[in-house]
């Protein structure tokens, strides 16, 4: 497994790379953790905490994460995917607490050749599971051509 910086594998920039870091991956897993501090995005001063349904974009990004390290340890380059929906989105708590650290960790079921995935996916904190969902992405072999064609309708 090689080491990248979450910023080389998220086609994101600062503010919205919303992980912290990528810590372990595979050729069908992932994971990545984020610490909830006052300068998390969507952080609640009044209540202390992000609300827990900004889980699906850490699902989300730690979905990103994957796919674009394999891309890159195969000597191809980061490109944008889409969240097309999530399944089954469960939460055991309403909101991830200031200091709270959560470990994301998504599992590809399965892919399909027109770029279509699936993956089962879970937040930790704690070793307990808080979130779960299975989320479907669809990756296209040339992203920018098909914003452009999506524009276009």
């Amino acid at each position: 497994m090689n080491e990248y910086p979450i910023e080389l594998v998220l086609p994101h920039a600062h503010p919205m790379i919303l992980v912290d870091r990528l810590v372990h991956y595979t050729d069908t897993s992932s994971t990545c953790t984020v610490k909830i501090t006052p300068c998390s995005n969507f952080y609640n001063p009044e209540r202390n905490s992000v609300p827990s349904y900004v889980g699906i974009e850490y699902m989300a990004q730690t979905i990103a994460a994957y796919a674009n390290v394999l891309k890159l340890d195969s000597g191809g380059t980061v490109s944008l995917g889409f969240l097309v929906s999530a399944r089954n989105y469960m939460t055991q708590v309403r909101e991830f607490a200031l200091d709270t650290e959560l470990l994301i960790q998504v599992e590809l079921l399965f892919k399909e050749a027109n770029g279509l995935s699936v993956f089962d996916c879970r937040i930790k904190q704690d070793e307990k599971i808080v979130v779960e969902a299975k989320i479907n992405v669809f990756e296209p072999d040339e992203p920018e051509l098909y914003l452009q064609e999506q524009a276009q309708k």
